[in-house]
């Protein structure tokens, strides 16, 4: 995936983020919440696009 495309879509859900979290009334918990799941599912899907999401995986800690 070009860089560009990236940043375009990282524009596209902040964006989005931000509408919802100005314009839709909700508890503030409740926008943490969808924040934080945000946040997660664009880090995760960052990770698998540039390979690392299985580099990750391979980690054990412990024995």
């Amino acid at each position: 995936m070009p860089l560009i495309q990236l940043v375009e879509i990282l524009i596209v859900v902040g964006v989005v983020l931000w509408l919802i979290n100005r314009f839709i009334p909700m508890q503030r918990t409740i926008k943490s919440i969808l924040n934080a799941v945000v946040v997660i599912a664009v880090v995760l899907w960052i990770l698998n696009i540039t390979g690392l999401f299985h580099s990750v995986s391979n980690i054990r800690i412990g024995r």
